[in-house]
């Protein structure tokens, strides 16, 4: 069974250690929860999905000036098949998605400095659509900072410990939209997906079909619970907590009526090493610059896509 965290506890005061143990165990167990009163507008969380179905209702002419596959830094479009579950050679996911990083000007200092995967967003001529991303960003950066803070109280880090990984992150904002499959004739592997980050906050449109793969090999339904979004461990955190933590395994199905999602992906600074803590038993994984393995785990889905620079 999912549990739901309510955030006010964390933020208010109110619980703030209970919610940071509530939070462990889940991460722990399935690597999946769910968080309610996030406090996030619900009018933005409204305009994120029809802004998304907006855009990707768009003619195939028009988006195609923002092929993901010409970009070096992880922005923009991708076509349906773009994406593989299983490596380049793998299955062909039918689905599009447009990926969004931290906004930067093309004279940024970082941008001219050829700095790994950062450069300026691409945007699509839709009303309001980059107004209405930017203020979506900036809202889960900030939400997924607060949720790192609570994973440091969970593993008996220093307070901060994580500021200086997430400062400037990689963190990429995903809008996704699949089609109708009313037949299911788009059948769901078995081979599960994993996040890459640390942490990935999913808001659904409603449309069933995220699920996770428990530990005795499960697939099950995460349910739709109104007002909540769904937070997933990524392998970097998973290898920072020396596998504490579980990488959540799953997959999305083919949808009976068309879905559109959107993940924010808190990945670390593109310098951060992510490395075993000390205290958790002998190191399971060799450290990792974040932009590095980053840059392996893209090249997985993508293919063709052009590498981070750096």
């Amino acid at each position: 069974m999912i549990q739901i965290l309510d955030y006010h506890d964390l933020i208010s005061g109110k619980d703030p250690s209970g919610f940071s143990t509530q939070l462990g165990q889940a991460c722990r167990t399935e690597g999946v929860f769910q968080l309610k009163d996030h406090g996030i507008p619900r009018g933005l969380l409204r305009d994120v999905i029809a802004s998304a179905e907006e855009f990707f209702a768009l003619p195939e002419e028009d988006k195609a000036p923002l092929d993901i596959r010409h970009s070096s830094c992880n922005r923009g479009w991708a076509g349906m098949g773009v994406e593989r579950l299983g490596g380049p050679d793998g299955t062909p996911l039918s689905k599009e998605s447009f990926s969004i990083g931290l906004d930067l000007r093309p004279d940024d200092p970082r941008v001219l400095a050829g700095e790994p995967f950062r450069g300026p967003n691409v945007w699509p001529d839709c009303d309001q659509f980059r107004d209405v991303m930017r203020d979506y960003y900036k809202e889960m950066l900030s939400l997924g900072r607060s949720l790192m803070r609570a994973v440091e109280s969970d593993l008996d880090l220093p307070k901060d410990f994580f500021k200086p990984h997430f400062s400037e992150p990689n963190a990429t904002l995903r809008l996704s939209h699949t089609p109708a499959d009313p037949w299911r004739d788009g059948l769901a592997s078995d081979l599960p997906q994993f996040d890459y980050g640390a942490l990935t906050l999913v808001l659904s449109d409603g449309v069933a079909g995220l699920q996770v793969k428990n530990r005795s090999g499960r697939w099950y339904d995460i349910p739709d619970t109104p007002d909540t979004l769904t937070v997933l461990v990524g392998e970097e955190l998973m290898r920072w907590s020396n596998d504490l933590y579980r990488a959540a395994p799953h997959r999305v199905l083919p949808p009976v009526q068309p879905r559109t999602l959107a993940a924010f992906y808190l990945d670390p600074n593109p310098e951060s090493v992510i490395a075993p803590l000390p205290g958790l038993g002998a190191p399971q994984y060799p450290p990792v610059r974040a932009a590095d393995y980053l840059r392996v785990r893209l090249a997985q889905t993508y293919m063709p896509l052009a590498s981070g620079q750096g």
